[in-house]
């Protein structure tokens, strides 16, 4: 099979232009091209004036080696890449322990998948509840402030992931195609076929809902076991005469013992209480960079227009999201990276916290993304040398922040908001405008610098007008600003070694957003995969040194 790349064509095309195109490009006849598929399909909206798709088309043809021959060195005409997954290993015969995943979020839902699909049965324990149960909280929280600590946007079947956008693309290098299978998996269990060929697939909160249903479904009938409301309280850690840590299982908070060699931990970012006990443990944790910042919205239609002029609404385009990046130079900001993250084209901003006493924000989108606003998050990039105290002093900066904004709210998980042009006016709001701010339960005009670090005020004060010479109306004053968006990353990393285990504690793999290796749906069920393999083949070499 061969891949076509780079195959522009009108945004309005007729159905016969792709084949049309492949005919040209390759200098065939039709009786030589045997059949074609998309395989990928993205647009170039650059010109807003001619707004084309770029196609990546795979072709059979009647004799590759001559067509190859023809256009030698034509780097858009090449030999397709094998992207069938296939297994590690399988399971031995015999096993006397089952590999134990700790959260069913999206890097264990794929350790799991992949441990049951090569035969190993693994044990998914979750301190949340199953999804439809957990959307149910989830949702309470927003309509009547009620927040279930263990049952929230953060905590439960489906991970984080499941209240966001949906999106399933990533800049992590790729080359095994290990994205693809978390692609296949997903569209196996319910998701719509496109997402093998957008550009930029996603899902939407709803979707993945069922998704999640069905996978579970999939890993219990290949021998997996889910047991969720268990929530994992310590780590059974041996010590050897030479100093080595050993994972020999995990305490349950009933506490229930489960012994174990292997133990996936795919835990989330905002497994504060988990972190410390790691650490606590012995297990190497060190702090690391992540951001913090707020919500904007701005009404979808004016995205639109700005990133397709008179083609927005299309339904080829969708609607339109953006991505922006700013390096600050100005004093109490010089150096600083602000960005938009996490942008939700047609969503809301949702609210996060699994604290009490504290006010977090996300976003989220359906798969339709045909809600009012636009929102992402705008963020400021810290480093630990902004909250030095150890391992763990990102998580107290992170509660500082969201305590404030708690604070600032009213005290009843009202987020604080403030429209943009006061904000770069360096004014509190006391009303808003003409965006009506879509955080549930509610928002409370005020003034968001007493809720964010002063370099990161100053920061997006800077940022603001430079976004705005690239998405025209950016800074329009009633385009609403709420926070406080401190969950873009974990704050910590778990090192671990070539075979994916702990640096310092054999047996544990960290896995995902929370051990520092992931960013996204798509990344972390990439980095369950490779978690699932690495236990598969860490337990092989096990049973080899095994004694007959």
């Amino acid at each position: 099979m061969l891949r076509l790349s780079e195959l522009k064509l009108p945004l309005d095309h007729g159905d016969d232009a792709i084949a049309d195109a492949v005919h040209r490009r390759l200098e065939l006849g039709a009786d030589q091209i045997l059949s074609y598929s998309v395989a990928r399909r993205a647009y170039d909206a650059r010109k807003k004036s001619a707004i084309a798709l770029i196609y990546t088309v795979d072709v059979h043809v009647a004799d590759e080696a001559a067509v190859l021959r023809q256009h030698s060195g034509e780097r858009t005409i090449a030999r397709a890449p094998d992207i069938a997954y296939r297994p590690v290993a399988r399971a031995p015969n015999g096993l006397l322990q089952r590999p134990i995943v700790i959260g069913a979020g999206p890097s264990g839902l794929f350790a799991g998948l992949i441990l049951a699909q090569m035969g190993f049965r693994p044990i998914i324990f979750d301190r949340g509840k199953v999804v439809r149960e957990r959307t149910k909280d989830t949702w309470g929280f927003w309509r009547q402030s009620a927040l279930n600590p263990e049952s929230n946007v953060q905590f439960g079947e489906g991970g984080a992931g499941t209240f966001s956008d949906g999106k399933l693309y990533s800049q992590i290098k790729d080359p095994r195609h290990l994205g693809r299978k978390v692609l296949e998996e997903f569209v196996a269990a319910g998701a719509p076929e496109e997402i093998l060929t957008v550009s930029k697939p996603h899902i939407g909160t709803f979707r993945l809902v069922t998704m999640v249903e069905s996978m579970r479904a999939t890993i219990e009938a290949l021998g997996g076991t889910y047991r969720f409301q268990n929530k994992v309280v310590d780590l059974l850690v041996e010590t050897a005469a030479d100093g080595s840590h050993r994972t020999r299982g995990v305490v349950l908070e009933n506490g229930e013992t489960i012994a174990a060699e292997h133990v996936v931990l795919a835990i989330g970012h905002s497994a504060r209480d988990t972190f410390a006990m790691l650490h606590e443990r012995g297990v190497a944790v060190e702090a690391k960079p992540f951001s913090i910042g707020v919500r904007i919205e701005h009404p979808q239609s004016l995205i639109d227009r700005c990133r397709f002029g008179a083609f927005a609404g299309h339904p080829l385009l969708g609607a339109a999201d953006y991505k922006l990046a700013h390096q600050c130079v100005s004093p109490g900001a010089a150096g600083r990276g602000v960005y938009s993250f996490c942008m939700c084209p047609g969503g809301t901003v949702v609210a996060a916290a699994s604290e009490p006493g504290g006010v977090v924000t996300n976003g989220m989108s359906q798969y339709s993304r045909n809600e009012r606003n636009a929102n992402a998050g705008i963020v400021v990039g810290i480093t630990p040398a902004d909250y030095p105290g150890g391992p763990l002093a990102g998580i107290a900066f992170q509660r500082h922040w969201e305590q404030r904004a708690f604070a600032a709210g009213g005290s009843t998980y009202a987020a604080p908001a403030q429209r943009v042009g006061d904000f770069l006016a360096g004014r509190a709001s006391t009303t808003l405008g003409a965006v009506v701010p879509s955080y549930r339960p509610g928002v409370t005009p005020t003034d968001l610098s007493t809720c964010l670090p002063d370099f990161a005020v100053a920061a997006i004060r800077e940022a603001l007008p430079v976004f705005a010479r690239h998405i025209d109306g950016f800074t329009m004053a009633d385009a609403v600003m709420t926070g406080v968006e401190t969950r873009t990353s974990s704050p910590v990393r778990i090192p671990r070694d070539e075979t994916g285990q702990s640096v310092n504690t054999q047996g544990l793999y960290p896995v995902g957003e929370g051990a520092g290796y992931a960013g996204g749906i798509l990344s972390a069920g990439v980095d369950g995969i490779k978690a699932a393999e690495n236990v598969a083949l860490n337990t092989l070499r096990l049973a080899a040194l095994a004694p007959a």
